[in-house]
């Protein structure tokens, strides 16, 4: 029953915006981590942005004060928004979710396609 379900890519000019969704069903939402991961074309995936179950937040160095995470615990929904978008940008980006107990557990959306481009 758990599913991560991305929207929200697609096209954009550099120096654009886009808003990533994820939303989430299946899991109880409040204890689990949830972060946007990003893989490029002959790229290992990375972490982009990270919103831990007790309210703090990490970004890689790449897209600190460009992109936001939030998550809205009534929708059960993270978010990233994206800004300044730059070529490098462009990646299949991961909705994901992680906990530690009682097993430790990742689960992961199908992912969403950013390409940023003239």
């Amino acid at each position: 029953q758990v599913q991560l379900v991305e929207s929200g890519g697609g096209l954009v000019q550099p120096g654009g915006s886009l808003t990533l969704s994820c939303a989430a069903s299946g899991i109880m939402f409040k204890i689990y981590d949830m972060a946007w991961y990003r893989q490029a074309p002959g790229a290992q995936r990375e972490l982009v942005a990270a919103f831990s179950s007790g309210g703090t937040t990490n970004y890689a160095d790449s897209v600190k004060g460009r992109f936001t995470i939030s998550r809205d615990s009534a929708k059960n929904t993270v978010t990233l928004q994206m800004s300044n978008l730059k070529p490098e940008d462009t990646a299949v980006y991961y909705c994901n979710a992680y906990r530690r107990l009682p097993i430790r557990t990742h689960y992961w959306g199908q992912g969403t396609q950013v390409t940023v481009s003239s």
